[in-house]
């Protein structure tokens, strides 16, 4: 049986971490293309550093002639992304760092696999879902995200003018009975504005917005606080710490609280199963759980480059659900085709939703009326549970 009584951590960044603005480049890149082209292919990566933005990687349209025209606006692309993040800091500012571009046409060798509705690479991908929040999320991701998120919302707004873009927090939450009870601890790294500001002054700025998103009674008088704990942030972003697209993987996912299979998302148009399968996992996963067939339940698939079927379908519900996890893998399977193909329309994925699922987490999101997280949708538990 799985431990009930435990401490478990997660960890957030915002969107002005290097890391993550280079995902919300990439697919800001990706959404731009997708609005010309449903068909588009694109895998674009993004490197960031002091003053200085390197775009590269694969695309391609369905026109190869328009392919010329994109290429002249990816620059404005990534200095729109780095201005709605809110960089104008001296050594980082939207509108004078360099943006390089290096993005060339998709090797014909990976398209003829993809062009027969083949997988775009082969791999495993994990979903998962838990019922300890009302997003069938694991607890400690979740309200990482969250803090994270309103605190971005008070800086933008105008309501916290002191606060920088680059943020991370961390959550050590504990479990009692296999329910999230109470945080232990709470660390979170803000950047500021004023060099004059001690820890004690950005934890007096935050500390309202921390209380307004956390659930009533887990911040209790045990709970350790950890706010700015090396001192004076105020060198951020990628003028402080080089980024890169893909590496925040179990920030974008569940936190570590499930399986990864590795492959990142941002940059990646949904023929790459790396996403578009990783995000059909979650709906099948969230959708166990929604129609009551398990409190926890992870789905992994794998699928093998140019080849449409999944190779193999895996469900483990760690003891929760009196169905034969064997039972549960037909019913998805049946419930849903999972080619490449089956996935990216049953999701409605070829369209321009992405850059959106660069910050925050691409799970535990509302779906959105043009699409947007289609897969936080639980519409296939009824389905799921007539093939069972």
């Amino acid at each position: 049986m799985a431990r009930q009584d435990y401490v478990f951590t997660s960890e957030s960044v915002s969107e002005g971490h290097p890391d993550k603005l280079c995902d919300q480049i990439s697919d800001a890149v990706l959404d731009a293309l997708l609005a010309e082209d449903p068909a588009a292919r694109v895998a674009c990566e993004a490197f960031a550093t002091t003053g200085t933005v390197v775009i590269g990687g694969e695309i391609g349209l369905s026109d190869k002639k328009k392919l010329g025209e994109y290429m002249g606006s990816i620059a404005e692309i990534a200095r729109d992304t780095i201005r709605d993040i809110g960089y104008e800091q001296e050594k980082f500012h939207w509108n004078t760092c360099h943006v390089h571009n290096y993005l060339h046409e998709q090797s014909a060798h990976i398209s003829q696999g993809v062009d027969r509705d083949g997988a775009g690479d082969q791999g495993i991908m994990f979903g998962y879902a838990v019922d300890e929040t009302p997003e069938l999320m694991p607890a400690p991701i979740q309200y990482a995200h969250a803090i994270l998120r309103r605190l971005a919302e008070a800086r933008k707004s105008g309501a916290e003018p002191t606060l920088g873009p680059d943020a991370k927090s961390q959550l050590s939450l504990r479990y009692e009975n296999g329910k999230p009870v109470e945080i232990t601890s709470l660390v979170l790294s803000h950047q500021h504005k004023d060099e004059t500001q001690t820890s004690d002054d950005i934890r007096a700025i935050v500390e309202p917005y921390i209380r307004e998103v956390l659930p009533e009674g887990w911040l209790t008088e045990r709970t350790e606080w950890w706010v700015n704990p090396t001192g004076t942030f105020v060198i951020g972003g990628p003028d402080g710490d080089a980024g890169l697209t893909g590496r925040k993987i179990i920030v974008d996912t569940y936190g570590g609280a499930a399986p990864h299979g590795g492959g990142a998302f941002s940059g990646k148009d949904p023929t790459k199963v790396d996403r578009s399968a990783a995000y059909a996992a979650r709906y099948l996963a969230k959708n166990v759980v929604a129609a009551g067939l398990a409190k926890r339940c992870v789905i992994q698939l794998s699928y093998a480059i140019g080849v449409a079927k999944p190779l193999s379908i895996y469900a483990d519900t760690f003891g929760t659900s009196e169905i034969p996890e064997a039972e549960i893998e037909r019913a998805v399977s049946r419930a849903m085709d999972l080619t490449p193909r089956g996935i990216r329309e049953h999701l409605a994925l070829c369209r321009p939703i992405y850059r959106r699922t660069a910050a925050y987490g691409h799970f535990g999101r509302t779906p959105e009326a043009d699409g947007g997280f289609s897969w936080e949708r639980t519409d296939l538990a009824e389905a799921i549970k007539r093939e069972l």
